[in-house]
């Protein structure tokens, strides 16, 4: 028989904030070299809009809000708002450079829905 505090999880938990491929981290490091600025951190936030209800912003930002939630990512900083970071949680931002696809992506377990652009989600 074993008790509870005997007994281990072999759930893997669900990330608790935001993912950045290496591929992304090294994009963001990239652009923000080209600002000439080493104050900045890529913010991601939630805001209502887009045709299915809420639309993903990425943005570089200096600024630190009461609740972000601050991730590093190899050297590069991720900030996420507190009201964002329930939408945000386990989602997977890539950077894609093909002839079929370009620039930031994200990939949210928490969408229900999504507009066929990729740019707002419900």
């Amino acid at each position: 028989m074993t008790t509870p505090a005997q007994t281990e999880s072999t759930e893997a938990k669900a990330p608790s904030t935001v993912v950045l491929t290496d591929v992304a981290a090294q994009k963001v490091k990239a652009l923000i070299e080209q600002e000439g600025r080493d104050d900045l951190r890529l913010r991601v936030a939630v805001q209502p809009g887009g045709c299915s209800g809420l639309r993903y912003q990425l943005f570089f930002d200096e600024r630190s809000l009461d609740g972000d939630v601050v991730t590093d990512f190899g050297g590069v900083e991720v900030v996420v708002d507190r009201m964002s970071a329930p939408y945000l949680a386990g989602a997977t931002i890539d950077f894609a450079d093909r002839i079929d696809a370009q620039g930031f992506t994200i990939d949210n377990p928490n969408a229900g829905n999504s507009c066929a652009c990729g740019d707002s989600f419900s």
